[in-house]
């Protein structure tokens, strides 16, 4: 008997179900099983696995349940509040032990030769979730791979070099002259002299300013207005991240994704058209600013195209466009953070303040800082680090294994994450000594080679041929704003402080960061 068309149909039907229901059984359950048994099989150790969401419901309950209180700066407690889940888990289970991220195990890593060595091989450990990077940032080489990525760096390297860094001096001097006349105003409003504000705000549009001008130029108010959507929409991302293990999640019409389209959609209005009219410049063979950051990518990437003869080889107007949205994404949100949790331990030790305060002085006087004087600020440099080494950006990184892999003695099997906690190992007593939880700048006096026995250890701009590119930037422009503030105020932490130091992104205070600032003109 010949079968119907509907039988034929329905048979299909059937066939795809099956199919697509095996392939949902194998990720939720004989996937996970089978890693799981591997893990185990060598001295590793976590929870049980439990379907779908793993150890997620935990995870969120525990961080909600930290994020209601405050701690005491710089307690023993400091550790368990960052981390929570992580820091627990391995408290119960020990260094080899790992979390269910949904269906999919992490392991977590602290140990700083086996951090070194993943960071090391980039070709072999890949950032394991690209898509969410690239709602996030809007891509750029901080989320590519293999060849793209080596040719994007080549690309790019020139931006970041000493002496196009060097003339940006002034624009970042620029913007922290503006942000000081608003502090002046606020305390000479106080006739006493003094004021309580909360500076974790002023810092986020600081480093904004600051990106807006080095990147764009004499485009910087355009560059305003795509620093603040860019901020919105890691905030509604952020949101997003905790369902990021299931496929398709950030395509489903929910208001909160709609939003990020829409968002994402006007960034990329904005960026295009500031490249357009760049691009038209040249076309008509008018000098574009070179002294800036998206001056300086497009001349490099010019001269990329012509030395291999193929306008494909470089860079296209999208990959330019996300480039600029990284600048934005990496170069506010980690400096930012860099400034405020210096501004916070500043304000809780005032010998520190003050000795940063008279090396200032000696080194600038009363005129702007230089890029030469930048290199003198030895104090300075040292309280930066430590700040860096107790609350870095980006205190854990994940990575993921592109195939079954040996790392140390352990065999990892293809598609196991690992969490690097770069926080816990900043803070390991037997690499930094019985006071690695105390603020104590003088450990970098004879710089960070010498600061402990074990050079992997200092990682707070990741490590290895992908460490942060725009590192050298950061601090450029954290001690540049940190000049001219001592040079100004002297401050203090408000009796009104909450410690509640968070991870969004990037390490944030929740509560915002209230100082008394007091003016020394």
């Amino acid at each position: 008997m010949v079968p119907t068309l509907g039988v034929i149909l329905t048979t299909i039907v059937v066939a795809t179900f099956i199919i697509w229901a095996l392939k949902l059984l194998n990720w939720l359950w004989f996937k996970p099983r089978k890693m799981e048994k591997l893990l185990r099989e060598q001295g590793l150790n976590g929870n049980p696995y439990r379907p779908f969401l793993g150890d997620l419901k935990d995870l969120i309950r525990v961080k909600n349940a930290t994020q209601q209180r405050s701690i005491k700066l710089m307690s023993d407690d400091t550790l368990q509040h960052i981390f929570t889940y992580f820091h627990q888990t391995v408290t119960k289970y020990g260094q080899n032990s790992f979390i269910w991220y949904g269906p999919r195990p992490r392991l977590n890593v602290v140990d700083p030769e086996l951090i070194k060595e993943i960071l090391n091989k980039p070709d072999v450990f890949h950032k394991p979730l690209p898509e969410i990077g690239k709602i996030l940032a809007g891509g750029g080489i901080l989320f590519l791979e293999g060849q793209k990525w080596a040719k994007r760096r080549k690309i790019i390297n020139p931006a970041f070099h000493h002496e196009k860094l060097k003339n940006m001096v002034p624009a970042i001097g620029l913007s922290c002259s503006n942000m000081m006349d608003k502090l002046k105003c606020m305390v000479s409003s106080n006739n006493e002299g003094w004021c309580e504000i909360d500076i974790w705000p002023y810092l986020e549009d600081l480093t904004g300013d600051v990106i807006s001008r080095t990147a764009f130029g004499s485009s910087h108010e355009e560059g305003r207005r795509i620093f603040h959507l860019q901020r919105e929409k890691v905030k509604l991302t952020m949101q997003l991240l905790q369902l990021s293990f299931i496929p398709g999640w950030r395509y489903l019409p929910t208001k909160t994704n709609r939003k990020v389209k829409a968002i994402t959609n006007e960034l990329h209005y904005l960026l295009r058209g500031i490249i357009d009219n760049r691009q038209k410049a040249m076309g008509r063979g008018e000098a574009i600013p070179g002294d800036d950051l998206l001056g300086i990518l497009m001349e490099s990437n010019s001269k990329f195209i012509q030395e291999y003869g193929n306008k494909n080889a470089g860079m296209s107007t999208e990959d330019v466009i996300e480039e600029c949205k990284l600048f934005y994404f990496a170069g506010s949100e980690t400096t930012s953070s860099l400034l405020v949790w210096t501004m916070v331990l500043l304000g809780q030790h005032p010998e520190w303040q003050t000795r940063a305060r008279e090396e200032v002085m000696r080194v600038f006087g009363n005129s702007e800082p230089s890029f030469e004087g930048l290199n003198q600020l030895k104090t300075v440099t040292m309280i930066l680090q430590e700040v860096l080494r107790l609350f870095p950006p980006a205190p854990l990184i994940v990575r993921g294994s592109t195939e079954t892999v040996k790392l140390g003695n352990l065999t990892i099997p293809r598609g196991v994450h690992l969490t690097l906690l770069i926080g816990l190992l900043h803070y390991d007593p037997k690499i930094w000594g019985d006071d690695a939880k105390e603020f104590k700048p003088q450990r970098f006096s004879a710089g960070v080679s010498n600061a402990t026995s074990l050079q992997s250890s200092f990682i707070p701009f990741s490590s290895g041929p992908r460490v942060c590119i725009g590192q050298n930037f950061a601090m450029i422009e954290a001690k540049i704003a940190l000049a001219m503030i001592l040079k100004s105020f002297s401050f203090e932490l408000s009796p009104s402080y909450l410690h509640s130091p968070s991870i969004v992104l990037t390490l944030q205070p929740q509560f915002g960061a209230p100082i008394i600032l007091r003016s020394l003109e």
